[in-house]
């Protein structure tokens, strides 16, 4: 009984140090300098291009992936050319590079988080991202933070046993 106790409480100890230092990560402090100035308001909202298109991975995948330079370039060879922001694309392919992306949503080390299995449940894009085609610059706009989740789950649920699913620790620690 008494080493139950312990490991609870060495749990809930490192838990709570994970979450105060690395608070940081949790995002929020506005808007991130992308190496290209890329609009999501033109490609998702202006042109509607599905959030699917370009995060390839989102409904197959833990991760929804960050756009190869190929996929850009599938529109950008005829469109935009005359734009700096495009020219630099053409850069980045030319040089042969990825685009360095920096990561908008970052979570947690410990925090297991699945597209695919969101995605699969129906649970749009913007439940999480905010209203992504009307953002010039995509910035969080949700905290992402355990309780935030858990409130969503909770109003998901469709029935207890799938509550308890949900709200099971290791549905989101792994």
């Amino acid at each position: 009984m008494a080493a139950r106790i312990f490991a609870l409480l060495s749990v809930t100890v490192f838990l709570s140090i994970a979450l105060f230092l690395g608070c940081q990560k949790l995002g929020g402090s506005g808007p991130i300098q992308q190496p290209i100035a890329f609009s999501h308001k033109i490609h998702a909202g202006d042109n509607q291009i599905p959030c699917l298109y370009c995060h390839t991975y989102a409904d197959r995948s833990q991760v929804a992936g960050i756009p190869a330079v190929e996929t850009c370039m599938g529109c950008h060879k005829i469109v935009g050319l005359g734009k700096p922001e495009v020219q630099k694309v053409h850069d980045y392919w030319n040089k042969k590079e990825p685009i360095p992306w920096k990561r908008v949503h970052d979570l947690q080390d410990f925090v297991y988080f699945s597209h695919k299995r969101h995605v699969k449940a129906g649970v749009a894009c913007e439940n999480c991202h905010g209203q992504i085609a009307q953002m010039d610059v995509v910035e969080q706009v949700s905290s992402l933070k355990m309780g935030w989740c858990v409130t969503c789950h909770e109003s998901r649920a469709k029935d207890k046993e799938q509550l308890t699913v949900l709200k099971d620790c290791a549905t989101c620690h792994k």
